[in-house]
């Protein structure tokens, strides 16, 4: 079997081994497109415009396998969570969620995560290892196909990387993977559409312009370096000051906003002062912040604070003229919800 995953194989990949063959371009497009969105179980044996040698040539060039759907599980509000299990027997985790008759997907870069950040389940289990493009992409896929079974999902959802892992510590696979979906025929994802989540992995986000324009999320979760450090232990080599030096070298605008993200822990960074703080550090950027409830997790240090809290919070802010949401939780029945994948299933 070829070692060369179809599903890492961008469209001018594929072209250039077709051409490579000695063939027209033309019908490479609809047949990558049958086998991506599953009209074709496998490599068909006729097709009306591609030769039997040339379709024998494309099922042994390539690798078809996905990750496999170890265990597929509802929560009461709609999301479902799938647990992957890989090629070597790791196993990850991606969060179908649905928003108002479409889904947006919730995929994993690496198999836990090195990161150790105090408030998240992941961090918990350590980096297992980086995930390849194609497993990145596998994921997409087979949620796409389940979603899709009886028809009722024909748009693309839309991709957050902030399952496992820190996207931009696996940056070649990352990159890889999200020129694949947004140039495969049957998937072309906008980059609007796919949103990397960072808690600002220095050496990935100052390659961020090598990426197509997709949107960027920055996990911030205190505006004070001290505590920012004790959250993530990771800010201690790349602080908010650093973080905030590599933005300011890209241009932002009001087309191309940065997603600040914000966890609110009760009573440890939800004060007002904090509020303003982070009102001051986020100033000089066209921003959303978005305000994240702390989702417990089974041994979890830290509480949620209260709906109260949360609305106190968000006006805080909104006083200091900053642009706020609170997001929604969901899927906190299965362990499914912001920072609560580790693989286990409730």
């Amino acid at each position: 079997m070829s070692e060369v995953s179809f599903y890492s194989t961008t469209l001018e990949d594929f072209e250039k081994w077709w051409q490579g063959l000695g063939h027209a371009l033309g019908p490479h497009k609809r047949l990558q497109r049958g086998l991506v969105n599953g009209l074709y179980p496998s490599v068909p044996s006729e097709h009306p415009e591609i030769s039997r040698e040339l379709l024998n040539e494309v099922a042994t060039s390539f690798d078809f396998s996905l990750p496999n759907v170890f265990e597929r599980r509802a929560a009461s509000d709609g999301t479902i969570k799938y647990l992957f299990e890989l090629k070597d027997g790791l196993k990850v985790e991606s969060v179908a969620l649905p928003f108002h008759k479409k889904f947006t997907l919730c995929l994993s870069s690496q198999a836990g995560c090195a990161m150790a950040c105090e408030f998240c389940f992941t961090g918990t289990q350590g980096l297992k290892r980086h995930l390849e493009p194609h497993e990145i992409v596998g994921q997409y896929i087979q949620v796409w196909r389940d979603l899709n079974r009886n028809g009722d999902h024909p748009m693309t959802p839309n991709i957050v990387f902030m399952g496992q892992g820190e996207p931009l510590h696996n940056f070649e696979a990352l990159k890889k993977a999200i020129e694949y979906l947004t140039s495969t025929p049957g998937l072309a994802l906008g980059p609007r559409q796919i949103t990397v989540s960072t808690v600002g992995y220095l050496p990935g986000l100052k390659r961020w312009e090598e990426l197509p324009p997709v949107n960027l999320a920055i996990s911030l979760h205190s505006p004070f370096e001290k505590e920012r450090t004790k959250l993530i232990p990771m800010n201690r080599a790349y602080s908010i000051e650093k973080i905030m030096e590599v933005l300011n070298g890209y241009e932002w605008g009001r087309r191309k906003l940065i997603n600040f993200e914000y966890l609110l822990l009760g009573g440890v960074n939800d004060s007002h002062e904090h509020a303003k703080a982070l009102a001051k550090c986020i100033e000089p950027f066209p921003c959303l912040v978005n305000l994240i409830p702390f989702n417990p997790y089974p041994g979890s240090p830290f509480k949620r604070p209260s709906d109260q809290r949360v609305e106190e919070f968000k006006s805080w802010l909104v006083e200091e003229k900053v642009r706020t949401m609170v997001r929604v939780t969901k899927g906190d029945d299965i362990l499914a919800a912001c920072g609560q994948l580790a693989n286990q299933f409730q």
